[in-house]
């Protein structure tokens, strides 16, 4: 299929800003100007059959990109993945359109995704979980003991550890709690801490300079330590304790895994800073073979 010079030149057009104006990797951009003449060859030989037309922009509307994420869904059969990813460069390129004058109103603003079936992320075992910490305590300081006993205990997201300052963490004899600041959003949450989370942490603040600004300062800089450096950190300490497959954002998972066990799916939610539910329920799905050994028990035979 050939694209016409005028659907080429408005596509041009939209891929100049991204690679002049968006800070974006080359292959990204790649896949923007892939996806919007996948488009503009769709939309020229296959949107009016019985004739020869040239794509321009303003003759886009609405009920056109409805028909284009229905032919990918139902004679495409392509991916919800793939059709999301070609909606979402089609979204970004019409409201450039709009805001630049090129049309009046954005057709693409009305589209919406097709829904995608989440899966549940893969489960930490109890075994892997002990492994995990045994090599950390072999081979580890204090330090990263308790930044990997703290991303079990409390779910919280790499970043979220990143900011973490001492003042954030408060401790009682049969309580305590942390407070996020610069959580997803900017939201501020607080996170209670068990037993496991006090004891290390009443170890490591000891051994804390009084003055550090960040809870986990980098061993060499004492700066603030990054979330490159935890994944690194966290990866050390897999390969130490032969596990893979596994990422820094796989602890947070542990802790959703274990904790939707018994815990309302909102108090969940909470904990974890989750802004929708449907987010939690990935927890509870990843149940259901736990679920199955309960009901076996009420088998006859």
């Amino acid at each position: 299929m050939t694209q016409s010079p005028k659907g080429s030149e408005t596509v041009s057009a939209f891929i100049y800003k991204l690679e002049t104006h968006e800070d974006l990797n080359p292959k990204t951009i790649k896949g923007y100007a892939s996806d919007l003449r996948h488009f503009v060859e769709w939309f020229e030989t296959s949107m009016f059959q019985e004739e020869t037309v040239t794509f321009q922009i303003e003759d886009v509307a609405t009920p056109t990109l409805t028909r284009y994420r229905e032919t990918m869904q139902k004679k495409m059969k392509l991916k919800p993945t793939t059709i999301n990813r070609r909606l979402v460069t089609i979204k970004r390129f019409f409201e450039w359109a709009s805001d630049t004058g090129l049309i009046k109103r954005d057709p693409a603003k009305p589209v919406k995704l097709v829904p995608e079936e989440k899966t549940s992320p893969r489960q930490m075992s109890e075994r892997e979980e002990a492994a995990l910490i045994a090599a950390a305590e072999h081979h580890g300081t204090l330090r990263d003991q308790t930044l990997l006993i703290l991303m079990l205990h409390t779910g919280l997201r790499t970043m979220e550890i990143c900011d973490l300052a001492p003042s954030d963490i408060l401790l009682g004899k049969r309580s305590g709690q942390l407070t996020v600041n610069a959580g997803k959003r900017n939201k501020q949450r607080e996170v209670p801490l068990n037993a496991t989370c006090r004891a290390i942490l009443e170890r490591y603040l000891m051994e804390l300079p009084k003055q550090a600004p960040f809870l986990f300062p980098s061993e060499k800089t004492g700066e603030r330590l990054g979330e490159r450096a935890i994944r690194h950190l966290v990866q050390k300490y897999m390969k130490l304790a032969r596990l893979e497959g596994f990422s820094a954002h796989d602890l947070r998972h542990r802790f959703g895994y274990v904790m939707a066990e018994n815990t309302p799916l909102h108090r969940l939610a909470q904990i974890m800073g989750h802004d929708s539910l449907d987010t939690t329920m990935i927890y509870v799905k990843a149940t259901k073979a736990d679920l199955q050994s309960e009901v076996e028990k009420r088998a006859w035979q």
